[in-house]
């Protein structure tokens, strides 16, 4: 075998090991990423322009098929204000992280908004970036 023979092989074997580099790191990314928001639904929310909060104290989120989540935990319509009043017993800010997907009646949204008011709770609207 000449010098050319080897040059080609150890070329051949370097790109290999790098192609199973980057198939390892898609594949580490993939199974971490949903790590990143653990109370987030996958909803399509309205854009808006302007920023929501980072600190979450707890979320409400609404589905177009009329079904309550409060921090990813399927609720009654009759349970949500026991589940918040739950969850953010204690809290100096109390603060409701609303997330109403798109085409969700606006009643829904104002039904929330009504508990949180009653119970002195914030409320912000999570939005998606226009």
């Amino acid at each position: 075998m000449n010098l050319r023979g080897r040059n080609k092989i150890s070329a051949d074997f370097s790109m290999s090991s790098m192609t199973d580099i980057v198939f390892l790191l898609l594949v580490f990314f993939l199974l971490t990423s949903p790590a990143i928001t653990p109370d987030a639904l996958d909803l399509i929310l309205p854009k808006a322009k302007g920023k929501t909060s980072n600190v979450q104290k707890a979320s409400v989120s609404i589905t177009k098929d009329g079904a309550y989540y409060v921090n990813k935990e399927r609720v009654s319509e009759y349970s949500i204000e026991n589940q918040l009043k739950e969850v953010l017993a204690g809290q100096e800010e109390p603060t409701i992280i609303l997330r109403a997907e798109e085409g969700v009646p606006i009643e829904d949204a104002v039904f929330v908004m009504d508990i949180a008011n009653r119970n002195s709770f914030k409320v912000v609207l999570a939005v998606r970036p226009n």
